[in-house]
């Protein structure tokens, strides 16, 4: 009996069908050929499957049919559809409808052979148990994070572009790397941007790379960021502070798997799956002119959305705790304790910088902490009744909870200071703190 993985080949097409099952044949890859849904869906339930390639367009029927119906029964095999050549509205159909991914006609045997090799690694991955690992490392019980973990391993089956949105500090990040560790890509790179770090006169050359003396300082031939995604996943965070003309050259290296260096002649095929991400909302950026609505369609085939902290504030003392054990690691010291107080305070917290604000202030309570322990005087928290009374007469917007801070804490040590006239020690008990504490203090507040 054949040890090699099987697949199902969907089209009524029959040179298709014989050049596809030549071409896995040679991938040592066992086939099976069906020309309607109807005996599709009965070889489906005959033997065990590792793929599924079906045509759009049946003598009965659509080939989004048949993806719903995997999706329903035999959603463990990864389906890919192939479209009419330019018709990205079928393959953004078809992603959204659970694909795995696409393929266009006239069938390119490079791009199939690379959809079948990443398609048959999804059986090696679920059997080592990468998906589940790899969830694991978004903590928390909250009912918010479980559907975002059952999210990211159901997109790591899929190549569809997704789009991770949240407000800042959430982990839009790590849930792309965990998309990508979680899938059939892990073993190849996971390169993360910045689109609003980069300026806008090396944009092109940053994401596409460039050839000797195309510019002035070009003094040799650079990959881009999608060469170097090359195999892998290619993170855009901060999609939305992508200037229009680059939009326009990034829908086009997503179309047509392929980017051209600047000051080449040719393009150069890729192979990457794209993520993105943006703290702003993206729709309203198309609604305004700043997003191309195209591009917009393109990368958010999927979306999936990261909860705010102050969602799944069930989830703080986890959260709290891993943090506190990761710094006293680093520190090599000793993992304080936090009190009771100290959790209350957190818990009624808003956290409008998310867990980021979190790992900061927990930071800061750990240079604070006497005798191991982190109290709710370390954490210089306002209760949550204080929160919701701010002064009307302030005027304009609400300042940043971590500058708040700082300027407060500014302000105690500067009297303290003076008081004790400028004798530290004294200045620090004067805070209720130590020396040691006091002189960390007034170097990052920068009071020196």
């Amino acid at each position: 009996m054949s040890t090699r993985p099987l697949a199902l080949i969907v089209d009524d097409e029959p040179a298709i069908c014989e050049l596809l099952q030549l071409t896995l044949d040679r991938m040592d890859v066992d086939s099976m050929a069906a020309g309607t849904l109807a005996e599709a869906r009965r070889l489906l339930q005959s033997r065990p499957l590792d793929l599924c390639l079906t045509d759009m367009q049946l003598p009965d029927g659509s080939g989004l049919e048949l993806v719903g119906y995997i999706q329903q029964h035999l959603a463990q095999v990864p389906v890919a559809v192939i479209t009419a050549h330019g018709n990205v509205e079928s393959a953004v159909l078809a992603l959204k409808s659970g694909a795995f991914d696409f393929v266009s006609k006239p069938l390119d045997i490079g791009d199939l052979r690379k959809l079948v090799s990443t398609a048959l690694k999804l059986r090696q991955t679920r059997d080592a148990g990468a998906g589940r690992v790899a969830v694991t490392r978004l903590l928390g019980q909250s009912q918010a994070i479980e559907q975002v973990r059952a999210m990211v391993a159901k997109l790591a089956r899929s190549q569809a572009p997704v789009h991770i949105s949240g407000e800042s500090g959430t982990g839009k990040e790590l849930v792309a790397r965990l998309i990508h560790e979680s899938g059939p890509r892990a073993d190849r790179p996971f390169v993360a941007v910045n689109c609003g770090a980069i300026p806008t006169e090396l944009m092109e050359s940053e994401f596409f790379g460039h050839k000797k003396g195309s510019f002035t300082g070009a003094g040799a031939d650079k990959d881009g960021l999608f060469q170097a995604a090359q195999g892998g996943t290619l993170f855009l965070d901060e999609v939305a502070d992508l200037p229009l003309h680059m939009q326009v050259k990034l829908l086009r290296a997503i179309q047509e798997k392929a980017v051209r260096p600047v000051g080449a002649a040719r393009e150069i095929p890729v192979d990457v799956r794209i993520l993105s991400a943006t703290h702003r909302l993206l729709a309203e950026q198309v609604h305004a002119g700043r997003f191309r609505e195209d591009l917009y369609y393109r990368i958010n085939v999927i979306e999936l959305h990261v909860p705010a902290l102050r969602e799944r504030a069930s989830d703080i003392p986890v959260l709290a705790d891993f943090i506190l054990q990761r710094m006293a690691k680093l520190q090599g010291r000793v993992q304080p304790n936090l009190a009771a107080d100290a959790l209350a305070f957190l818990q009624g917290y808003a956290f409008p910088g998310n867990v980021r604000e979190l790992e900061n202030i927990l930071e800061r309570a750990l240079t604070l902490a006497e005798d191991n322990v982190i109290r709710a005087a370390d954490i210089h928290l306002r209760k949550p009744q204080e929160q919701e009374q701010e002064p009307a007469e302030a005027g304009g917007e609400a300042q940043p909870l971590g500058s708040y801070l700082d300027d407060i804490e500014k302000e105690a040590i500067r009297k303290a200071l003076e008081q004790a006239r400028y004798n530290k020690t004294a200045a620090a008990k004067l805070l209720g703190m130590s020396f040691r504490q006091l002189r960390y203090r007034i170097k990052k507040l920068g009071l020196e």
